[in-house]
């Protein structure tokens, strides 16, 4: 099977060429939804209140007052701004959404209905267009209404009562896990609804919660409690049910590594310098290695900690045992890895110029490159509304006026 080269690969691609996307949500989930398919091809409108913009516009750190989080997030977009607030504005976006594929909102479930723009009226104007609604607890639930952030999320999926140290407080994943993951299957959905679309003709309403998608992505824990009764807690950075699968500190550095049968501790005892590790009574079945972690815990971490990070990495790779180095992101970055990947990208800013932007990591064949770039507040306003509102250089002019656009 021909795999993938380099001149003819890359993290942009036109799968969804063609495909027009409508993006009233801000921040965070649906801009992380929406970047995605713009990354693949789709000409994704970003709708933006006037003045302002996106909330996420006044997230540092900045460059020449050029939000960076908001750059990384909107990245092949068109920005257009339009006040949803008015009349004038609810109807342009009416004008817009035949000519539309999808419409992506993350409002609270009850907004967009007030609005005069739900799924049931949206669903009349233009009946084929996939309607995806992003929320914290989704549109039919006893907390629909309540507010809905990352750190909410993961505090009440299950997510931040198993991360942490052993015995220590509950702590957050360092990232807004539960916003990029529904994004992510935000994004999933829609892509199938569109494959649908195309065999059946009909339009979806996707209904896509924060807190659904964060439970469905913890499996270690969740086959635990279904099946075992058995509700996970912090255990730090050793896998929860295997042993030993761990961090360990070195000189320079701290290391994780991963022996996750017998077989690979037979040779974990060989790269330590204690072939007959596997042989005492104590660590000869996961079951006996968990019932004595803190023993061999303290072999693995003395060994450990008479090594450099590098050389106890490569001691065990060589050993057939995986390993890494922990690194932080600095680090990542000027990996030969993150060149070859290309995980961060030269993408244009029409007041910055060149700006770094990390695309999808899908890596498409055949796909070519497509130039990434990422928007000013209402760059595209006047673009959009002539291509498709049919809006005239006088009725732009009095829209300006009214604080409308």
């Amino acid at each position: 099977m021909q795999g993938l080269k380099p001149e003819d690969s890359g993290p942009a691609s036109g799968l969804l060429a063609g495909v027009r996307v409508l993006d009233l949500s801000r921040v965070m989930s649906g801009p992380y939804c929406t970047s995605m398919l713009a990354d693949l091809g789709a000409e994704v409108i970003k709708v933006e209140m006037p003045g302002s913009g996106d909330e996420s516009r006044s997230i540092g750190p900045f460059v020449e007052g050029e939000s960076a989080y908001f750059m990384l997030l909107n990245r092949n977009k068109k920005s257009v701004t339009i006040n949803l607030k008015t009349e004038a504005g609810k109807n342009l976006i009416k004008s817009i959404i035949p000519e539309c594929d999808v419409l992506v909102e993350n409002f609270r479930p009850g907004v967009m209905d007030r609005l005069g723009l739900g799924p049931g009226i949206v669903r009349k104007i233009h009946p084929q267009i996939i309607y995806a609604s992003i929320s914290g607890f989704g549109q039919i639930s006893p907390l629909s209404r309540m507010p809905a952030f990352d750190l909410v999320i993961q505090a009440m999926s299950g997510l931040m009562s198993l991360t942490g140290p052993r015995g220590g407080p509950k702590t957050a994943v360092g990232e807004s896990i539960a916003d990029v993951c529904t994004g992510m299957f935000a994004a999933f959905g829609i892509v199938a609804a569109l494959f649908d679309r195309a065999r059946s003709g009909r339009g979806r309403h996707l209904d896509v919660a924060m807190l659904d998608s964060l439970v469905s992505v913890q499996l270690t824990g969740l086959s635990r409690q279904l099946y075992d009764d058995d509700t996970p807690v912090p255990v730090g950075n050793r896998h929860p049910v295997t042993y030993p699968v761990d961090s360990f500190e070195t000189r320079s550095g701290a290391i994780v590594l991963v022996c996750f049968s017998d077989r690979v501790f037979e040779k974990l005892g060989k790269a330590i310098g204690n072939p007959d590790l596997p042989s005492d009574v104590r660590f000869r079945t996961v079951s006996d290695r968990n019932e004595n972690e803190q023993a061999l815990r303290q072999i693995i971490a003395n060994w450990a900690s008479s090594q450099s990070q590098d050389g106890a990495v490569n001691c065990l790779l060589d050993h057939g045992i995986p390993a890494a180095p922990i690194l932080d992101l600095r680090q990542v970055l000027e990996t030969e890895h993150a060149e070859a990947r290309q995980l961060v990208i030269d993408g244009e800013h029409a007041k910055l110029g060149s700006v770094p932007l990390v695309p999808q990591p899908v890596r498409v064949s055949e796909s070519g490159r497509q130039k990434t770039s990422t928007p000013t507040l209402g760059e595209h306003t006047q673009e959009v509304l002539r291509a498709l509102a049919g809006t005239g250089e006088d009725e732009l002019q009095m829209l300006r006026k009214d604080r409308v656009t």
